[in-house]
């Protein structure tokens, strides 16, 4: 099986040795590795290229998540399994390259995707989000799960994922122009083709974020963005609304027990998160300055 590793990268300051560690400390080594750099200002680019790594630099002005992974695929079109990691997901055994990739001895298995765990020194809110969308046990999700996994059933994550070159081939690869979700959106046009997504909890990355309650708004209005301009998903698969209570209904009992204290600022970040959403999903009847200031990825808009 031909490896290819590829990371996309701006300014990762000190998770870039922290990474490149980790990666060569594994037990299986891909047959490439390589970094797709947008712009750093940092050094990035120097670093990586001085370790011996294939370093391909495009400006930050072309940087999207689905058409950069796609660009990182095409460059080595040898490659078998193409697995991804963002530049703050940190391999956190030295087997879990090898266990994610074991998973594609399923010939049905068209991706696969590891368990993510909180950093450290992780909040108990920010904790909570990877213990409820990346749990101990292990699931293997096909087209049949959807009546009761809904939307849920084509999750997986980019920043720990492999995906099977010729069921990528087989769906035209990663989106062209998404704001976010393009794991998702790879996830879904899989399951539809027949294909099977693997969850291995056995393979694990250190990886969370410490957003604030505007961050996570913003957020959420470019997950309602990806939602309502792919609306294909919600067709197939439902509305994401059964979901969400249960994250609600999960967090609440999580903090009730680690940090009480924190359950109303859990529910002012579930206003936002809903409010940024719903207006995600109508962003069409906003003007696209507005839509600018009100994402995180800003640079979508700018592209648009």
């Amino acid at each position: 099986m031909n490896i290819l590793l590829c990371i996309p990268t701006y300014n990762p300051g000190k998770f870039a040795p922290l990474l490149l560690q980790a990666i060569r400390g594994q037990s299986i080594q891909p047959n490439q590795l390589l970094v797709v750099d947008s712009g750093s200002s940092d050094g990035t680019p120097d670093f990586f290229s001085a370790q011996g790594v294939e370093v391909r630099s495009i400006p930050l002005a072309e940087f999207n998540h689905g058409a950069t992974r796609q660009l990182c695929v095409d460059v080595h079109p040898d490659a078998d399994i193409v697995v991804f990691l963002t530049q703050d997901a940190i391999l956190n055994e030295n087997s879990a390259l090898e266990t994610l990739l074991a998973r594609f001895a399923d010939p049905h298995i068209g991706a696969a995707y590891g368990r993510q765990l909180p950093r450290p020194n992780a909040g108990p809110i920010e904790a909570h989000a990877r213990v409820f969308n990346y749990p101990d046990t292990g699931a293997l999700k096909s087209l049949a799960d959807a009546p009761h996994l809904g939307i849920k059933t084509a999750f997986l994550s980019n920043s720990f994922a492999a995906y099977r070159r010729a069921a990528l081939c087989e769906i035209g690869g990663f989106p062209g122009h998404v704001i976010l979700g393009e794991d998702t959106w790879v996830g879904a046009k899989m399951l539809l083709a027949g294909w099977h997504i693997a969850y291995c909890a056995q393979a694990t990355v250190l990886h969370s974020h410490d957003f604030g309650p505007l961050q996570e708004f913003r957020r959420y209005f470019d997950i309602g963005v990806f939602h309502g301009r792919e609306a294909w998903l919600r067709r197939e698969f439902g509305e994401p609304r059964g979901e969400g209570m249960r994250f609600i209904r999960s967090e609440w009992r999580f903090l009730a027990k680690m940090a009480p204290f924190l359950i109303p600022a859990a529910f002012l970040r579930t206003m936002l998160k809903f409010l940024g959403y719903k207006l995600g999903t109508s962003e069409r009847l906003l003007p696209v300055s507005l839509k600018r200031h009100l994402s995180l990825h800003a640079g979508y808009w700018d592209s648009h």
